[in-house]
């Protein structure tokens, strides 16, 4: 009776250490591949942007603050050491462009200080705004967050004025953000924000903002 009690005691003793053998195997299996999934979503996750990406997604978050006048917001766009200037039309006029340092920028942007932007077209009569009534009334004239077709590096606009933009900013990247005229205007009411991007200290910033339509 002993040698039979401790036979199967034996047997016992096997079984649970086969099983216990079992188990931790299955659990190395598991550990094994719950580590294989989080370094394939490490990777995922750390997965650079494509530069066109990268561009996109900061003319997106540009183009939400104007649409929000969260104008603080703006001014971290802002090219720390060339400022960012503003032109009404394709043509740079460097002679007659505004341009606001940052600190130039949150120093007017809620005061009542007008500022001359340049010449209308048609008329030649002088635009002249606060900084808060231009972004508004001229920068941001259309819902171009929303109901605009994106263009990297590429100009979708032309009209009669002349883009010089490539020519004074030959080393940077530019978006543009173009709404389509309408059939009741012959398609003429198209308008255009381009944004003008250079690099400092690794980030991109805004060096120009530049609004086209059609000119005559």
């Amino acid at each position: 009776m002993k040698k039979l009690f401790f036979l199967m005691m034996l047997l016992m003793l096997i079984n649970c250490e086969k099983e216990g053998q079992i188990y931790d195997t299955i659990k190395k299996e598991e550990d094994v591949k719950k580590s294989d999934s989080l370094k394939s979503d490490s990777l995922k996750t750390e997965t650079p942007l494509s530069k066109e990406e990268t561009f996109k997604d900061l003319n997106r978050e540009v183009l939400q603050v104007l649409k929000v006048k969260q104008y603080a917001q703006f001014a971290n766009h802002i090219h720390p050491e060339k400022g960012v200037r503003f032109s009404m039309y394709a043509f740079v006029n460097p002679a007659k462009d505004k341009i606001f340092t940052k600190e130039d920028f949150l120093k007017y942007i809620d005061s009542e200080t007008k500022f001359t932007w340049g010449e209308r077209d048609g008329t030649g009569e002088p635009l002249v705004l606060s900084i808060n009534d231009y972004l508004q009334k001229w920068v941001f004239k259309k819902d171009f967050d929303t109901a605009s077709e994106y263009y990297f590096n590429d100009f979708k606009a032309s009209g009669n004025s002349l883009n010089n933009l490539k020519k004074l900013y030959p080393n940077a990247n530019f978006t543009e953000n173009f709404i389509a005229g309408t059939e009741e205007n012959s398609g003429l009411d198209w308008a255009s924000l381009r944004l003008v991007f250079e690099e400092s200290a690794g980030n991109n910033y805004l060096v120009a903002v530049i609004n086209d339509e059609w000119t005559i």
